[in-house]
């Protein structure tokens, strides 16, 4: 009985000295409250972020993973803004860059069409009424140099002119003589016929009529045999020194030119020549079809190696250095044809669109007249990702998660 008792009373000690030392251990350790899990609204690619999916696993449309939507994400005072973490921007592949200050001068290069200057065109007319007996010139585009025969015309109706001038002239008064030879002058008879009139004594009834410079034909209107009337047009003469170019360039380009502005062309017929000229005047009508401006150029064309319909590649001689403007680079800018904004960087990998006004680009940068400061940083690469993302939320705020089923499969392969 006692032995009993004994062993009772030790069975109690040890449950006693039990229970203190877990309590005192129970005191000196107090358990940890467990985090909250963040809540997952949906999952989607950053590369398309219109699609959503309600399991995790890699993308369709994309060789990477499917990246989560937490439910506290994106809580920003701004609307269009969104947060992205350090590990989504360098997945994105972001590039963030600083507005500056830079000197912007627009580079005018365009491409231009070699004609011939109307300033050149000479019309070569018969003086008289008459006959083509004799043509030296028989094609168009044939080139004649300068003083070259182009025809030979009879023209009888200048005989009795010519005779009455030499009767008058054997009276031997001066005034009636005068009168006479200007009657002849009334007729168009050159002064080289009436010389001859008066060297020979005899009517001279045939004309060869000469080219004044050198120069192609650019029309022939007559031939051998023909009747022609007085002052009508036998032939058409261009020359090719100088010539023109036509210029067309877009509206963004305008303030690039401007009257008197020297340029330079250059040739793929002719590598290694530069031809210099200068704008001799800004057409007024816009092209409807190219909806471009034209300018035409004066171009020095010396030895004649530029032809008319030939291609040119025309930039402007010197650019004049304009003043510094706030500017950034121009793939920052997205243009959506009824807006232009731009992804700022802000802190703790907060971005947001911002609208601005452009102004003139230059040299890969644009310039910013509204809506930027000096060193706000923009997007320059993967910035269509957040505005897409950004007027997704906007428009989105509440949009439920896409049951993607035929994804499942694929998010519990990985």
């Amino acid at each position: 009985m006692k032995k009993y008792l004994l062993t009772a009373l030790s069975v109690a000690i040890l449950a006693g000295t039990g229970g203190y030392f877990a309590g005192t251990r129970g005191h000196a350790e107090p358990a940890q409250p467990a985090q909250p899990e963040r809540k997952v609204l949906y999952w989607y690619d950053p590369m398309v972020p219109g699609q959503r999916f309600d399991k995790p696993g890699k993308s369709p449309f994309m060789d990477m993973q499917l990246v989560p939507r937490y439910a506290d994400e994106g809580q920003h005072p701004t609307q269009s803004g969104v947060s992205i973490s350090p590990q989504q921007q360098q997945n994105l592949g972001m590039v963030v860059q600083a507005a500056q200050m830079r000197s912007l001068t627009p580079a005018f290069q365009a491409w231009a069409t070699v004609t011939t200057d109307d300033r050149s065109l000479q019309t070569v007319p018969s003086p008289a009424n008459g006959v083509v007996e004799k043509l030296f010139v028989r094609a168009p585009q044939q080139w004649v140099k300068a003083g070259e025969p182009l025809a030979q015309l009879w023209i009888p109706t200048w005989t009795t002119a010519q005779q009455e001038y030499l009767a008058v002239r054997q009276l031997g008064d001066a005034a009636l003589t005068r009168a006479a030879r200007e009657r002849l002058a009334l007729q168009f008879m050159p002064e080289a016929i009436v010389r001859e009139v008066e060297r020979s004594g005899k009517p001279q009834t045939r004309l060869t009529l000469r080219a004044e410079k050198a120069g192609y034909v650019a029309k022939l209107d007559t031939r051998e045999g023909a009747q022609v009337a007085a002052t009508a047009p036998l032939f058409e003469l261009a020359g090719l020194d100088p010539v023109w170019l036509v210029v067309d360039y877009p509206q963004s380009q305008a303030s690039g030119l401007a009257v008197g502005s020297e340029v330079r062309a250059t040739s793929e017929s002719w590598p290694g020549l530069t031809f210099h000229g200068r704008v001799s005047e800004l057409l007024p009508q816009m092209e409807t079809t190219t909806r471009t401006l034209k300018a035409r150029i004066v171009l020095d064309n010396p030895q004649q190696k530029l032809k008319p319909g030939m291609y040119l590649r025309v930039e402007q001689a010197s650019r004049q250095a304009s003043s510094p403007v706030l500017a950034i680079p121009e793939e920052a800018l997205i243009a959506t044809g009824s807006s232009n904004r731009v992804i700022v960087a802000g802190e703790e990998g907060h971005f947001q669109a911002v609208n601005v006004t452009p102004g003139l680009s230059a040299e890969g940068w644009t310039e910013i007249r509204t809506g930027l400061k000096e060193g706000d940083r923009v997007v320059t690469s993967g910035q269509f990702l957040i505005d897409s993302e950004a007027s997704l939320r906007s428009a989105l705020p509440e949009a439920p998660v896409a049951q993607d089923h035929s994804h499942h499969d694929m998010g519990d392969a990985q």
